[in-house]
């Protein structure tokens, strides 16, 4: 049986969302507000509508407690609002400025994820309302985004058709085609399957999209996480073939010297055994900088390689190019505050490559990369305890 029981018209422009808590019915338009009802009677709260966005609202969700409302809009933002008294919390700017297009809430509250029109998301801390990690897809931009029941990851869903799911840390777990046009949503089964012989955990997940149909998945955190360590560590090993050779000289802008390689048969293996001597005497490359760089280029995958085995502790990341910082700078004269476990920070909370952190002030760029304030100072100063303290990891790690 189906009951038409109420009709709600109070906004003045299309509808594009709404979500239920345990006793409040949100909805949001392209009016730019957001607005809260009752689910006793339907009647809307004495402090809705809700407004702060300049421009169309996407979407709205609940935290899973209700007490917390999160909306995002063309404006660019995601704004947090207190639902018992319409008092906004928090407003967090998408560091491209992007239209934001998706949220969603963790299951603990802990974190809410953000997605926008050019593929970047972030993970902001629902708590201190402060960026936590961002990432972005390959192409699209995206317009679903769904946690697992459990927490340990997301998925995000793209106008492409890619459903790419990422772990609590912002790592890129695995990319699929899913639908041949634009998702439009997806969302996981709140009951787990179980796998008896081992004891996993595996969860449905339903994509939806633009090509008519509905996709129903099953997704292995812990399975989906082997496969792209196994993945990640294929692709900087010996294991290459001479193709993956030339797609990785292309990737470093050294398409020119693909004839070369495959003339000599450079395989994973001879890659990583190339020296000044080999490239000029073997494979008569002349060019002294060019020579120079090829050798730095491996000299990085091999630093890859081994830190893909070791594990590299997550503060030695550096946050813009996520690998391991050999310059670690500061982007201002430190505070005694700052200084965390022995790792002086910068006035951000973080630490950054030199050479990345450069790149990104040279964009004209004074807000910091992860949290998106401005930044006190242009000034970049060596962060020398943390250096010291990643040159001792690799003396242990990477012998």
């Amino acid at each position: 049986m189906v009951k038409l029981i109420h009709t709600l018209a109070d906004h003045g422009d299309d509808v594009n969302c709404c979500a239920f808590s345990f006793s409040l019915l949100a909805t949001c338009s392209l009016d730019k507000t957001i607005r809260l009802y009752s689910l006793r009677d339907f009647t809307e709260l004495p402090h809705s509508p809700l407004k702060f966005h300049t421009y169309a609202v996407h979407c709205c969700c609940f935290s899973p407690s209700g007490h917390i409302l999160a909306s995002c809009s063309t404006d660019g933002t995601t704004v947090l609002w207190n639902t018992e008294n319409g008092q906004m919390l928090a407003v967090m700017e998408q560091p491209s400025g992007s239209p934001v297009r998706v949220c969603q809430f963790s299951p603990d509250s802990t974190c809410l994820a953000s997605g926008a029109a050019d593929g970047t998301v972030v993970l902001w801390n629902a708590q201190s309302y402060k960026l936590y990690r961002c990432g972005s897809v390959k192409d699209g931009s995206l317009a679903a985004c769904a946690f697992s029941p459990n927490g340990s990851f997301f998925v995000t869903g793209s106008s492409c058709g890619d459903l790419t799911v990422w772990d609590d840390k912002m790592r890129c777990l695995h990319s699929e085609k899913a639908h041949d046009l634009g998702i439009t949503c997806c969302d996981f089964s709140s009951q787990p399957v179980s796998d008896g012989e081992q004891g996993l955990q595996f969860f449905r997940l339903a994509s939806c999209g633009q090509d008519c149909q509905v996709k129903i998945w099953i997704v292995s955190f812990t399975h989906i996480l082997a496969r792209s360590t196994e993945h990640q560590l294929k692709q900087f090993t010996e294991d290459w073939s001479e193709e993956d050779v030339s797609t990785w000289l292309c990737a470093q802008d050294l398409k020119d010297l693909v004839g070369i390689f495959k003339m000599n048969n450079i395989d994973g293996k001879e890659l990583l055994n190339l020296t000044k001597e080999s490239l000029a005497d073997d494979l008569k490359i002349e060019s002294l900088g060019l020579r120079s760089k090829v050798l730095r280029k491996i000299e990085e995958l091999r630093t890859k390689v081994k830190s893909l085995s070791s594990g590299i502790p997550d503060e030695f990341i550096c946050p813009i190019t996520r690998e391991l910082m050999k310059d670690p700078v500061i982007a201002s004269e430190p505070s005694p505050c700052w200084v965390i476990l022995g790792y002086t920070l910068t006035s951000d909370g973080y630490s950054y490559e030199k050479e990345a952190m450069e790149n990104w002030i040279s964009k004209k760029k004074r807000t910091s990369p992860m949290t998106n304030l401005v930044l006190p100072s242009a000034v970049l100063t060596p962060n020398r305890t943390l250096k010291m303290a990643i040159n001792r990891w690799l003396e242990t790690h990477q012998k």
